[in-house]
C-alpha cells in the first residue's frame, strides 16, 4: 500500500513557525526603541515615588507638619507663576528620564568575592552553635548554603558586615544570657572589632538582628541646657533609644541631640546616682557637669577626695556651701547635711500636720557630691574616726522628699568599699570607661545591649535609671578650667557657666570699699509690736560656715 503524501501544511510548519518567531522578536524590538522614553521615564517615577515614600517614613512624626506646609507652599508658588504648572511638568519629566537610566540601576545584586568569603567564614563559625547530630535537616552544615542562614546582609565601604539577620534552629537555647552572650560575642569578633554592636533578639521569629553602630557624638561641651528644675542631662545617647532632643551648639553649629535626663526631687523614682569608672574615664568630669547645672536652682555641697583640685573653680561661688578635701572638712560638712535632712523634714512635718505648704528652706534643692569617698575610709581608721560614707545614711533614705540628693563617684574596683546604703539607694546608675560586660552588668544590674569596646574617649560609657533599659552615653565635656592642658573653648565654657563669686560665710555679695557701710549697731531687744518667736522644739541645729580670706 503507498504511503500518501503529508499535507503541504505540515510539511513547511516549522519554517513558517520560525518566521511568525522572528517577525514576532522584530516587532518587540521596534516597540522598545519606540517607547524606551516612555518606559526610562515610568521606571524613573517609580523610583522617584519610592525615594518619597522611604524619606517620609524617616521624617519623625512632630517634622511631618512642617514638611507637608513646606510642599504645598511650594505647589502654590509655581502653580501661581507665569508658566509655573509647564516648567515642573518639564522639570519632573527631566528628573525621572534621568532616574531612569539604565546607568542608575541598582548595584548588582549579590556579594562579591570578598564579602561572600565574610559570609561563609562567619557561617562556618556558628555551625558549632546552631546545629546537632539529632537535626535531620540541619540549617548548620560544614559546607552548608550560608545564604539561607542569612537572608539579608550589608556592608559598608570597607567590605566589613553592617547589617545582618540571623537565622537561628528553634531548638537553640536564646532564653539563657549565656547562650546569647557566646554568640554575640562571636558575631563580633568575626564581624570585626572596635566596633559596637547592636543585637536584637526575635525569639518568637528565630532570628538575630545584628546593627553597627555608629559612635556616638563628642563634640558636645558644657552649656545650658533647655531643662526643667529637677532634671539633668546625664549625656547623650542614640537617637533610637528615647523620645526627647534638646537644641545643643557644638562649636558654630547648632543641632538636636538626644539626651539622657535623669529626673530628680519629689515625685523622682531615682532619688540618688552612683557613677563609676576606671582612673581618667570621666567620672569628675560628670560631677562638674552635674553640679554646674545643679547650681541653677539650689545649693552643692562638693566632696573631694581625689585631692587635685577639680573643684577648686566653684570655692566661694554663690551656692557652693563647701568644697572640702580634708578629713575634718568632710565629717563636719556631712554632718551638717544629716542634721540639715532632719531639720527640713521636721519643718515639712510640721507645716503638713498645719495644712500648709512646705517652707521655703526645705524646697530649694541640697546637693551632696562625692568625688571617690572611699579615699577617706582608710584615713578614717588610721584616725580612729568615724567613716564619711556613714554620714550619708540619713540623707540617702529620707532626702527625696525635702530635695536632697545624693551623688557618688568613684573608681570601678572600688565598688566593693562603698557602703552598703550607698549601693542600696544610688538606683540611678554610670559606668564610664573601659569596662567588660560582666563589670557593666554588675554595676547597673542589667547587661548591655552592645558590644562593650576597649578602647574609648573620655565620658564615653553606659546609663541605667531605675528599672529602665540601659542606655549608652557621653558626658558632654566639662573639663577642670584650671588645668593647662584644658583647650581654651572648653575653659571658657566652664567659665561662663559658673555663678558669680560671694564671701564664703553667708553668701552675701562682697561690697566694694566704696558702698561698705558702717558697722551695724546692736539690735535692739523686740518690743510689743514685734512679738518674740516661740523657741522651737528641736534641738539647735549646727550651721555650716566656711572660714573668710583673713581666716585662710
Amino acid at each position: 500500500m503507498a504511503r500518501r503524501p503529508l499535507p503541504r501544511i505540515l510539511s513547511n510548519g516549522s519554517a513558517q513557525l520560525a518566521r511568525s518567531r522572528e517577525l514576532a522578536r522584530t516587532a518587540a524590538d521596534s516597540a522598545t526603541d519606540v517607547l524606551h522614553p516612555l518606559i526610562t521615564i515610568t521606571r524613573g517615577l517609580r523610583r522617584l515615588a519610592a525615594a518619597g515614600r522611604r524619606r517620609w517614613a524617616e521624617t519623625p512624626k512632630e517634622k511631618r507638619g512642617a514638611l507637608l506646609f513646606l510642599l504645598a507652599s511650594v505647589i502654590l508658588v509655581v502653580a501661581l507663576a507665569p508658566y509655573g504648572p509647564l516648567l515642573a511638568a518639564i522639570t519632573l519629566m527631566a528628573a525621572a528620564a534621568w532616574q531612569g537610566r539604565d546607568g542608575a540601576a541598582a548595584a548588582p545584586e549579590g556579594p562579591d568575592e570578598s564579602q561572600r568569603r565574610r559570609l561563609e567564614s562567619l557561617y562556618e563559625a556558628l555551625v558549632p552553635y546552631f546545629s546537632t547530630a539529632e537535626d535531620p535537616e540541619p540549617l548548620y552544615a560544614h559546607g552548608g548554603a550560608w545564604d539561607k542562614a542569612f537572608p539579608t546582609y550589608a556592608f559598608d565601604g570597607g567590605s566589613r558586615i553592617s547589617h545582618l539577620v540571623v537565622r537561628y534552629p528553634a531548638y537553640f537555647a536564646d532564653g539563657e544570657a549565656e547562650a546569647r552572650a557566646r554568640i554575640e560575642h562571636l558575631l563580633a569578633a568575626k564581624s570585626g572589632r572596635g566596633r559596637e554592636y547592636h543585637f536584637t533578639w526575635d525569639e518568637e521569629g528565630n532570628q538575630l538582628t545584628v546593627d553597627v553602630l555608629s559612635p556616638l557624638a563628642v563634640d558636645i561641651i558644657a552649656q545650658r541646657f533647655v531643662t526643667a528644675p529637677g532634671e539633668i542631662v546625664l549625656g547623650f545617647t542614640d537617637p533610637t533609644r528615647v523620645r526627647r532632643t534638646l537644641p545643643v551648639t557644638c562649636g558654630e553649629q547648632r543641632r538636636d541631640a538626644p539626651p539622657v535626663v535623669w529626673r530628680t526631687g519629689l515625685r523622682s523614682t531615682e532619688p540618688h546616682l552612683l557613677a563609676l569608672g576606671r582612673p581618667g574615664s570621666g567620672t569628675s568630669s560628670l560631677l562638674r557637669s552635674i553640679a554646674l547645672q545643679a547650681l541653677r536652682h539650689g545649693d552643692v555641697v562638693i566632696v573631694d577626695g581625689g585631692g587635685t583640685g577639680e573643684y577648686a573653680c566653684l570655692t566661694g561661688r554663690d551656692g557652693v556651701l563647701a568644697v572640702e578635701c580634708g578629713l575634718a572638712g568632710v565629717l563636719a560638712s556631712l554632718e551638717w547635711a544629716a542634721h540639715e535632712t532632719e531639720r527640713r523634714l521636721i519643718a515639712a512635718n510640721r507645716a503638713h500636720q498645719a495644712g500648709h505648704p512646705p517652707p521655703d528652706d526645705t524646697r530649694r534643692p541640697l546637693w551632696i557630691l562625692l568625688d571617690r569617698p572611699t579615699a577617706f575610709t582608710h584615713l578614717a581608721a588610721a584616725d580612729d574616726r568615724e567613716d564619711p560614707q556613714s554620714l550619708l545614711q540619713v540623707p540617702l533614705r529620707h532626702g527625696r522628699p525635702v530635695n536632697v540628693t545624693v551623688v557618688v563617684a568613684d573608681q570601678l574596683d572600688c565598688m566593693e568599699m562603698l557602703s552598703e546604703p550607698v549601693r542600696h539607694h544610688t538606683r540611678a546608675r554610670v559606668v564610664l570607661g573601659p569596662a567588660t560586660r560582666e563589670q557593666v552588668e554588675s554595676v547597673l544590674g542589667a547587661p548591655p545591649h552592645t558590644t562593650p569596646v576597649d578602647e574609648v574617649p573620655p565620658g564615653r560609657g553606659y546609663a541605667r535609671l531605675g528599672t529602665g533599659p540601659v542606655h549608652r552615653l557621653q558626658v558632654p565635656a566639662t573639663p577642670h578650667p584650671y588645668d593647662d592642658a584644658t583647650a581654651e573653648a572648653h575653659r571658657q565654657a566652664v567659665l561662663d557657666l559658673l555663678p558669680p563669686r560671694t564671701t564664703p560665710a553667708d553668701g552675701e555679695t562682697v561690697p566694694t570699699p566704696a558702698e561698705a557701710e558702717p558697722a551695724p549697731e546692736p539690735v535692739p531687744e523686740p518690743t510689743e509690736a514685734e512679738p518674740v518667736p516661740e523657741p522651737a522644739e528641736a534641738e539647735p541645729v549646727p550651721v555650716l560656715t566656711k572660714p573668710t580670706p583673713a581666716e585662710r
